[in-house]
């Protein structure tokens, strides 16, 4: 059963090799695109919008000189330059996700998934930040008033990471069964090393 999941297409580690090259390569040429389509001479915005689904999805260029919805982490490290504030934080995450990617069993597909797309369109942020020394957002979103007037703009790297958390968090439920027999196995090999060790 186990060697029938790992030989599916979509477990194989090529295949994540695949995704994480294609969600950079997505990411970084739609924001060519943007760069190209919503800055003026001087390389500034030019405040133009591109209705896509009327105004509930529009297209506008937007710089994020900061992180997730604009923050700014690298003011708790005021003394490093923000570049070099980002490289840090880029590599211990690339280092983290790649250490939790070998963790996870290799029959839970979703997660691993997950992971790939999440480290994706991290590198693809982390170029611009390199590139640019700021991040290019471009996508638009309507939401109810009572929300908030419309969600923080966002782009495709920001998208692949949101999926990804996505297939961590649901894997467990989605995959409820194969969860439940991982865990079993692992408090059967915990017990069967504290017996021996005992012995």
């Amino acid at each position: 059963m186990c060697d029938a999941v790992k030989t599916k297409w979509y477990n194989n580690f090529w295949f994540h090799i695949g995704i994480i090259v294609f969600s950079i390569v997505a990411d970084q040429l739609t924001k060519l695109w943007a760069l190209a389509r919503f800055t003026n001479e001087t390389g500034a915005p030019n405040h133009e919008y591109i209705n896509v689904v009327g105004e509930f999805i529009r297209f506008g260029l937007v710089f994020n000189k900061g992180a997730a919805f604009s923050s700014r982490p690298q003011d708790l490290l005021p003394f490093l330059p923000p570049v070099v504030f980002f490289i840090l934080i880029s590599v211990v995450a690339a280092v983290v996700l790649f250490i939790f990617y070998r963790s996870i069993d290799k029959r839970d597909y979703l997660s691993r998934i997950g992971v790939v797309m999440i480290l994706g369109g991290a590198v693809g942020n982390f170029i611009d930040r390199m590139r640019l020394q700021m991040v290019v957002d471009f996508i638009d979103c309507d939401l109810p008033d009572f929300i908030m007037t419309r969600f923080p703009t966002f782009n495709v790297a920001d998208s692949f990471v949101t999926v990804g958390v996505a297939f961590v968090v649901l894997s467990p439920l989605l995959l409820k069964k194969l969860h439940k027999q991982i865990k079993e196995e692992k408090e059967a090999k915990a017990a069967k090393t504290e017996k021996a060790v005992g012995d």
